[in-house]
């Protein structure tokens, strides 16, 4: 597939670029500083710009089959998910390109109790303004009229690709730590299934 990739150039970015690109698709991918992306072989066209610039995320969009967007906040700056993902919903719906795989986070939204409790106090001190965003991101993607799977992971690590994990709806599944290459293997099985369409799988 030809998807259109932000937030190539974080943690679960990187990842997702990486297996994609190793699965053979075509990867266009938004990046203020391209020198930080670590691509495997394959076809990748980095297109140097912001999220916050409709040219260009435009431009990043056109001609994709999907999109996927693992958008994050650095440490220290503005929350970026909600006004990045609004740019980015714009660009799709003016180009007809339908869908949408967002990374958020298990805490987001009804899955708030499947987080342990330490989680939610870091949720209202440290974290509150990110997490307002990520509401703010989960929204509006439910109200874009798109076919868009929001993913909610538990905590990340940075360790290889086990396949040894836990997804789904149930709300039984509670938040633990697993790879940021775990969650990209599951992101990307998501571009040629929709059980979870209009849906906020868990992975953890």
């Amino acid at each position: 597939m030809k998807i259109a990739l932000f937030g190539a150039t974080g943690g679960t970015g990187q990842q997702v670029l990486a297996q994609a690109l190793e699965q053979g698709h075509d990867i266009k991918a938004l990046a203020r500083n391209p020198a930080t992306l670590q691509t495997a072989p394959g076809r990748l066209t980095v297109i140097v710009g912001d999220v916050l610039n409709p040219a260009q995320v435009a431009d990043c969009v056109q001609g994709t089959d999907a999109v996927i967007c693992v958008l994050g906040t650095r440490p220290g700056g503005a929350p970026i998910e909600a006004l990045g993902t609004a740019v980015i919903l714009a660009a799709m719906q003016a180009q007809g390109v339908r869908r949408l795989i967002a990374v958020t986070s298990m805490g987001v939204g009804d899955s708030k109790e499947q987080v342990p409790l330490f989680f939610k106090v870091l949720m209202q001190l440290a974290l509150k303004k990110v997490m307002a965003a990520k509401e703010e991101q989960e929204r509006l993607i439910r109200a874009s009229g798109l076919d868009w799977t929001i993913v909610r992971p538990g905590g990340l690590t940075d360790g290889p690709k086990t396949g040894n994990y836990r997804s789904g709806l149930d709300k039984s599944l509670t938040a633990a730590r697993l790879s940021r290459a775990d969650v990209a293997d599951f992101v990307l099985q998501q571009l040629g299934d929709t059980r979870f369409l209009h849906q906020t799988p868990a992975v953890t």
